[in-house]
């Protein structure tokens, strides 16, 4: 029996590893023609299909935020223009600068879309190098403390140990922004954002914490999908489009780290990433 139901647990075990990055691979064939033998070249051909699938929505995404980049562009460049006007009148101004901040939104949109289909298709190289995770947790303070001026919040920088990790500046920077940027758009006035670098083992441990209403617990394994925003970001005059955090979720991966996020309703929420520390 243990001889006999050998190729189905091998099967199995593949079939296990199986999701959207490792379509590609087929699963191991016994090659003697049996039922087994059969359904294995079913689920390759099923797979071929949806990797296939896969990568004509990452092309036509692809193409598509490429186009729109263009037209959005222009007519940035356009109302930028017609705001020098001195002529306009003050609601004419009034409307011209809220159309100028949709697009800027629809840019930011563009750019989220275009980076992360670059990323799944694999087309997005990092730059790898030495880099002071330290001296980019204070930049993302000060920023942090500049964005949260204007809603009278209260940010502190708990900790900060000199920990270097290996990495792409510019990417690891722009975690950092999303991630205290988030922790201000998505919180209570005067409420506090606490930031940290700490030493946990073998990895420098970034920690972003505010006082925001926090994440139900029935959405919290869903905020790092792409476009997913909880209700009270629906429900609320909040600027986003549900892509940083998966721009984030990118980021972190490819650096062999991992991120999690745990929330108390009403209390507040932490955001956890973990970076395996440099050698040196």
């Amino acid at each position: 029996m243990r001889r006999a139901l050998a190729p189905v647990q091998a099967l199995t075990r593949a079939a296990e590893q199986l999701n959207e990055s490792t379509l590609s691979q087929s699963l191991p064939r016994t090659g003697n023609g049996d039922e087994l033998d059969r359904l294995t070249e079913v689920l390759n051909a099923m797979t071929t299909r949806l990797h296939n699938s896969f990568a004509r929505i990452r092309e036509f995404t692809l193409h598509a935020s490429h186009e729109l980049k263009t037209p959005v562009t222009i007519l940035c460049g356009e109302i930028e223009t017609a705001l020098r006007d001195e002529s306009l009148t003050p609601a004419q101004r009034e409307r011209a600068a809220s159309q100028l901040d949709e697009l800027r939104r629809l840019s930011r949109i563009v750019d989220g879309l275009t980076l992360l289909t670059k990323a799944d298709a694999g087309l997005v190289s990092l730059n790898f190098a030495a880099v002071r995770l330290d001296e980019l947790m204070r930049d993302s303070f000060a920023d942090a403390q500049i964005l949260a001026e204007s809603r009278g919040l209260r940010v502190e920088l708990t900790a900060c140990e000199n920990l270097p990790v290996r990495g792409d500046a510019h990417r690891l920077r722009q975690l950092l922004l999303n991630l205290a940027d988030n922790a201000v758009k998505y919180n209570q006035t005067q409420g506090w954002v606490s930031m940290s670098l700490r030493r946990a083992g073998s990895a420098a441990q970034i920690t972003v914490a505010n006082s925001g209403p926090g994440i139900p617990p029935e959405t919290l394994p869903r905020v790092f999908d792409r476009f997913f925003r909880g209700d009270p970001a629906h429900g609320s005059a909040i600027e986003g489009c549900g892509l940083g955090l998966g721009i984030a979720k990118w980021i972190v991966s490819a650096h062999g780290g991992a991120i999690e996020i745990a929330s108390q309703p009403a209390k507040a929420t932490t955001v956890t990433v973990r970076l395996p520390l440099s050698a040196e």
